[in-house]
């Protein structure tokens, strides 16, 4: 008998195939019962009439409860009323594992039980259409950079010093040494340019914030590119086409994910190039504008940077921060050295920003200088400076945020919905 999955039912019509999957639903109408069965790549109705199948199986539709484990074997017929346009007329069911009192049912749960039930809630039709989008972003995410030539290369877990700050970093022992998962893979990059040119990594991060925000997990991933003899207008160019090529590749792709967690579209239909530019300063202004008690030189928090992107109806660019409030290793402005070089992309629709970045500092002698003046161990960056001691160049890169680009291209509430296992604050189980 043909095995085939759900999604490919429709090259079989007329034909007798067997289906592997969990049971997502039943109804009964009298001697009828009507199985909604998923495998993961579909749903697809099984029909099974007691006048055309045995007693038995017969028998295991009446009796085989949500999430079990279950193989039916029929023929495919189309029906466009029916899920995905197909449906299956069941000559016989085995069920592989019968689930007993399954704990998500179609009532109403509260947060707290979904998260602790996470590794099964993720068979909601909603949870896996958003895991599908994220997949799809992060294919995307690949094959941008792989089709313009950027090399993909991976960057250490274990680092030894900090790339983000100090004070949110997870520290580990490390054979009687401290050693530190990575913020970013960024200082890595920056070496790797000098053999490739351009390059990204792409891979899990780590910051030990103290934060409950709906914007904030402790664990999340990143895609970051580098880009040798690139400038912050060369970098930002390269932000807003990458921005515009994943929405475009769920729009393209992902239609019936989109559909079924009820995304308005038209929002992420305005999301073309060119995206308004900012500077901080004209930044501060919108918020002023706007009656926010803000201090300037501050860097934006949440609430900020919505005030500010709600002024446009795409995601908007805000460079030359105050140097004061950015990493050490960003490059200040020669015209203006309060200023850095840098840039963070704003989300539109209250997401914030999903993308920060900027040209980095290139000079030997200011790199050291700056390092002092972040108290940062200069043992520990003594192989990043020779980056600016052996073919020093400009350059620039940035870290886009998966999760917060799912949730923001998703609508989500909650960037905890946008990965499988979400490690927050107060959540390392399941």
């Amino acid at each position: 008998m043909k095995k085939v999955y759900i999604e490919d039912v429709g090259k079989y019509e007329g034909k007798e195939v067997t289906i592997s999957g969990w049971l997502y639903n039943k109804r009964s109408s009298g001697k009828l019962y009507f199985l909604l069965v998923r495998d993961g790549t579909g749903l697809i109705q099984c029909v099974v009439s007691q006048a055309d199948v045995s007693d038995q199986t017969f028998k295991a539709a009446e009796e085989v409860t949500q999430e079990s484990s279950l193989i039916v074997t029929g023929v495919i017929s189309a029906d466009k009323r029916a899920p995905g346009g197909y449906e299956l007329q069941t000559k016989n069911i085995t069920v592989h594992q019968l689930a007993i009192d399954y704990p998500i049912t179609p009532k109403k749960h509260g947060t707290s039980f979904l998260m602790d039930h996470r590794h099964l809630w993720l068979r909601s039709s909603r949870q896996t259409a958003i895991l599908k989008i994220r997949h799809e972003i992060i294919k995307a995410c690949r094959d941008f950079y792989d089709e313009r030539g950027f090399t993909l290369v991976d960057t250490p877990v274990f680092t030894p010093a900090a790339c983000e700050g100090t004070t949110t970093l997870f520290e580990t022992d490390y054979f009687g040494s401290k050693a530190y998962l990575t913020q970013s893979g960024q200082l890595y990059s920056e070496a790797s340019i000098g053999a490739l040119g351009k390059v990204y990594c792409f891979g899990p991060t780590f910051r030990a914030e103290k934060s409950k925000t709906r914007r904030h997990l402790t664990e999340f991933w990143m895609v970051e590119p580098e880009v040798a003899w690139a400038d912050l207008d060369d970098i930002m160019d390269l932000a807003e086409e990458f921005v515009t090529y994943l929405v475009q590749r769920v729009l393209d792709n992902k239609q019936e994910e989109l559909k079924q967690i009820e995304r308005d579209t038209s929002m992420l239909e305005k999301v073309v190039a060119p995206f308004p530019r900012i500077s901080y300063d004209e930044a501060v202004e919108i918020l002023h504008e706007q009656g926010e008690d803000f201090e300037y030189g501050n860097d934006f928090g949440g609430g900020h940077e919505t005030v500010i992107s709600e002024k446009f109806g795409k995601p908007v660019m805000v460079h030359r921060y105050p140097s004061a409030i950015k990493a050490f290793y960003m490059k200040h402005d020669p015209e203006d050295d309060s200023k850095a070089l840098g840039v963070d992309v704003l989300a539109p629709e209250g997401y914030g920003e999903i993308i920060g970045g900027g040209q980095r500092e290139d000079d030997y002698d200011t790199l050291v200088k700056r390092i002092k003046q972040h108290s940062l161990p200069m043992k520990a960056f003594d192989w990043y400076l020779d980056l600016r001691k052996y073919g020093t160049v400009p350059h620039s890169g940035f870290g886009l945020g998966i999760e917060r680009t799912v949730a923001w291209i998703c609508n989500l509430s909650h960037v905890r919905e946008t990965i499988p296992f979400p490690r927050l604050m107060h959540r390392l189980r399941p």
